[in-house]
């Protein structure tokens, strides 16, 4: 029979391939019933129970889909009779996180007991280092152009699940229609998905003077929304919006936490104008030819 220190050994690596394939049942197994983890995002006071621990994979499962690893670079165990401690490092990230920062791993401490001769996960704590000054803004800057980079390309070629893949579970959206408020990535995504259909050839959604700051794990973007959609008979109907959306880094990329397009009120016809084009000269809202609105999520 194997010992304690292989034992362990072999249940952090399977629970770490398990992880990196997406299989829940396998991140689950060997896992007390009240496991209690520190994770990387909030709460600040952990997860306590294995349900609760289970709800926290399904956000990661979807960002960890966009080519992203989690991958044991080291392992170190100690082990007594009935209690024991392992303390890892991993490689957490997309290709492009890890190439521009190969330093960045995942820190990772496991807390282990034994139940009928067996051992079990009864603690987790992950963490990476908090190193972000003036030079982490400025990437943090660039992540986030390079969000919307992806989801003017994935809006392009009609992708939901790209388009939905930054978009957190608890998304607040203030849309350009009723209601007042969409709420989760559920009705989010069927938002999207009725902008995408509005034309049966080319959606395009870009936000040509992007304005974009971050602090720490918080940023935000805002610009004037170009969405086009391309008609039956050839020709491109534009419309132009206002939009503001914040984000928020829990660890493993920057998400969309909430998002406000608009279009101006009139207020002397009480109507929404949908009409307007922006004004290069004064960088305003000039009145121009009638157009239909088109929301590919923007």
């Amino acid at each position: 029979m194997a010992d304690d220190e292989t034992q362990i050994r072999e249940l952090i690596e399977r629970w770490a391939q398990a992880v990196h394939a997406g299989d829940l049942p396998g991140v689950l197994a060997r896992h007390s019933a009240d496991i209690v983890m520190y994770d990387v995002p909030p709460p600040h006071q952990g997860v306590r129970g294995i349900e609760a621990y289970e709800r926290t994979w399904p956000d990661f499962f979807r960002w960890q889909a966009s080519g992203a690893v989690f991958e044991l670079t080291s392992l170190d165990i100690t082990a007594g009779d009935t209690v024991a401690y392992a303390n890892a490092l991993l490689r957490c990230g997309t290709p492009e996180d890890l190439a521009r920062r190969p330093e960045l791993l995942l820190r990772l401490t496991l807390g282990l007991r034994k139940e009928n001769g067996s051992w079990v996960v009864a603690h987790e704590h992950h963490s990476f280092a908090d190193d972000r000054g003036a030079d982490d803004r400025e990437t943090s800057v660039r992540e986030v152009r390079s969000l919307h980079e992806r989801w003017y390309e994935a809006t392009e070629a009609k992708d939901l699940d790209g388009i939905m893949e930054p978009v957190a579970a608890t998304v607040v959206s203030y849309e350009h229609e009723l209601p007042l408020e969409y709420v989760g990535r559920d009705e989010v995504r069927e938002v999207c998905a009725n902008g995408l259909d509005v034309s049966t050839g080319t959606v395009t959604w870009t936000v040509p003077d992007l304005a974009v700051i971050a602090r720490d794990d918080v940023a935000v973007s805002w610009g004037l929304n170009r969405m086009t959609a391309q008609q039956p008979d050839g020709s491109t109907i534009v419309s132009w919006s206002r939009g503001t959306r914040v984000f928020q880094r829990a660890g493993r990329g920057w998400q969309m936490i909430h998002q406000h397009v608009s279009f101006p009120f009139d207020p002397e016809t009480r109507q929404a104008r949908t009409d307007l084009t922006p004004d290069p000269a004064h960088r305003v809202l000039a009145g121009g030819h009638r157009s239909t609105p088109v929301d590919a999520c923007g």
